[in-house]
């Protein structure tokens, strides 16, 4: 526990830092934020891609707020009934407001318990954290009904845009795929800020939160995964790869990377939901510059990095994803109230060498799942062909990412 008068320098403390922080450049989550609802609006995402921005973004719009970083070392002891004084402190300071503002809370135990007794009383939170998994079981057992979701990815190619002023096309996309989307990387171009930020994902997110003895374990095996970002795997090859005893150690490793952010994973499209689950999945990267950063063979990949970007914007919309493998393969799956709506194939060049190939996983795709038309997408080609009744169009992705 914290002593109240520790805890109202502290309060004090973040509130003067706050207002010497830049606004940053303006999200596109901002639009879809509703303060003024009886939910608590739960942010989740990597560390470092912006969420403390969005809150500050947000917090410029309020006239009348309270503000907490849980993130701050000076808070270490924090405990959850230290927010009975931390709410006292909040009134006294800075009078009444029925709006919070809490910086990765998941860093206090039980801390659902304060938020769902304050939403009874018609209070409004905003409240980030860093670690899905905790977030989701907490909110699951306390906030059921109360809260609402949104997920904050590093940069798109639009605020990238947007970041560095620059003009949509081949040229700032080319930087922008290789570059990634994580705001201190773009501004300082280090690749030590974003190798820094996957060690410390790896001991503070992983290694501390789930008490694993190996840091080398599970650093290896996302070292293994996100340089090989598109590519099929499965849990026991995995598991025989790293000796890890047992496939279920594989699958707790994997859904703990998950859990932080650092990638993601597909899996191949199946009617039987069983099929779907033994089959082997996909695997992404949060963000291409980090992936590079910590990857050599991943940075000179551009066809890796080119379907790693289209998987990440697909992914922002929240749509189900998954790939497609019949007597072909297509990348992607997009399904949507139980139908599958589109099907995708990522190509960096369409040519006469691969065109056999590329084409007809996706014919067989549209053909399977009654679809008229398929998209290609690629760095810089534009065209439209008809084949076996299908339409295809082929358009370069940073076209498709900005609805061109």
């Amino acid at each position: 526990m914290i002593l109240k008068e520790t805890l109202k320098g502290i309060v004090k403390a973040q509130k003067e830092e706050l207002s010497k922080i830049d606004y940053g450049t303006q999200r596109e989550e901002l639009s879809n934020i509703k303060l003024n609802m009886p939910f608590a609006l739960v942010v989740s995402g990597i560390r470092r891609c912006g969420k403390s921005t969005l809150l500050r973004q947000v917090m410029k719009t309020t006239k009348n707020f309270y503000y907490f970083n849980f993130e701050d070392p000076r808070v270490a002891n924090f405990e959850v009934e230290d927010f009975q004084k931390l709410n006292d402190i909040f009134s006294e300071e800075y009078g009444q407001s029925n709006n919070y503002f809490f910086d990765e809370i998941q860093n206090i135990h039980k801390w659902e318990l304060f938020v769902r007794t304050m939403l009874d009383k018609n209070k409004h939170f905003m409240i980030t954290g860093s670690n899905a998994s905790l977030l989701s079981k907490e909110l699951g057992t306390r906030l059921t009904g109360r809260h609402l979701n949104h997920e904050l990815f590093p940069f798109s190619y639009r605020e990238f845009l947007l970041f560095t002023s620059k003009k949509a096309g081949t040229d700032s996309f080319g930087e922008y795929l290789e570059n990634g989307g994580f705001p201190e990387y773009l501004l300082y171009k280090k690749s030590s800020i974003l190798q820094e930020l996957f060690n410390d994902i790896i001991m503070r997110d992983i290694i501390v939160r789930y008490k694993l003895r190996s840091t080398k374990e599970i650093k290896d095996i996302a070292l293994y995964l996100i340089t090989n970002a598109g590519a099929e795997f499965s849990y026991n090859n995995l598991a025989k790869t790293f000796n890890l005893g047992s496939t279920n150690s594989a699958v707790a490793f994997v859904s703990y990377l998950e859990d932080s952010y650092l990638l993601f994973t597909i899996s191949k499209f199946d009617y039987s939901l069983k099929k779907q689950a033994v089959n082997p999945k996909k695997v992404y990267s949060i963000d291409n510059g980090l992936s590079s950063a910590i990857s050599i063979s991943f940075s000179s990949n551009k066809v890796r990095m080119l379907e790693n970007h289209v998987f990440l914007d697909l992914r922002r919309t929240g749509k189900e994803i998954y790939y497609f493998k019949g007597e072909k393969e297509c990348d992607f799956l997009i399904k949507e109230k139980n139908k599958i709506t589109a099907a995708i194939q990522v190509c960096y060049e369409l040519n006469e060498d691969n065109k056999e190939r590329e084409v007809e996983g996706l014919i067989e795709a549209l053909q399977k799942f009654d679809l008229s038309k398929g998209l290609i997408l690629t760095y810089d080609q534009d065209d439209v062909l008809k084949l076996s009744g299908k339409t295809i169009t082929i358009k370069p992705v940073w076209k498709w990412v900005l609805g061109d």
